[in-house]
């Protein structure tokens, strides 16, 4: 019988060697998935997401807010996917080639994905300069990039994203 893995041991694994290859042997740990989100930058706790896929099929819902993209159906869980950009009131996401879904970790219980038009990759912002700008933080990196947080425990816990219903 065949050897089963975790995908996400699997994951960290890549990770953990790329991160050793890049810093010449001492490794450190990148807490965040770099997204462009409405043409901006965002960063991503990688502990609240589980998984990134491609755009999957949907199951559109009627009555329900224009960012709420409809259900999709990822290996028997049911997902309800929003269109973030566009929540945000930054405008509808393209489709295209780099879309991903962003699947929600599980240990939120909340069967959620977000569409993003893009996911840059992963950063370790620990060293970038951090402002606070109208009580959001903002993050520029060695290269004076802007980059916002998304903060996914406010975003689960906001009456507006909990209620798709028109």
């Amino acid at each position: 019988m065949a050897k089963r893995f975790s995908l996400r041991e699997f994951q960290q694994n890549v990770l953990n060697r790329i991160q050793v290859q890049t810093s010449g042997g001492v490794t450190s740990k990148a807490a965040a998935l770099g997204v462009q989100i409405g043409g901006q930058n965002w960063l991503i706790e990688m502990s609240d997401v589980s998984e990134v896929l491609p755009m999957p099929a949907l199951t559109h819902v009627p009555l329900t807010k224009p960012w709420f993209l409809g259900v999709a159906n990822v290996r028997g869980k049911l997902y309800g996917i929003a269109d973030i950009s566009a929540f945000n009131g930054m405008g509808d996401t393209l489709r295209g080639q780099s879309n991903r879904v962003l699947l929600l970790a599980d240990k939120y219980a909340f069967n959620a994905g977000l569409l993003v038009p893009r996911v840059i990759g992963l950063r370790d912002s620990a060293n970038w300069t951090k402002t606070r700008v109208a009580g959001e933080m903002r993050l520029s990196d060695d290269k004076g990039q802007i980059w916002r947080t998304l903060d996914i425990p406010a975003l689960l816990q906001s009456d507006d994203f909990l209620q798709i219903g028109r």
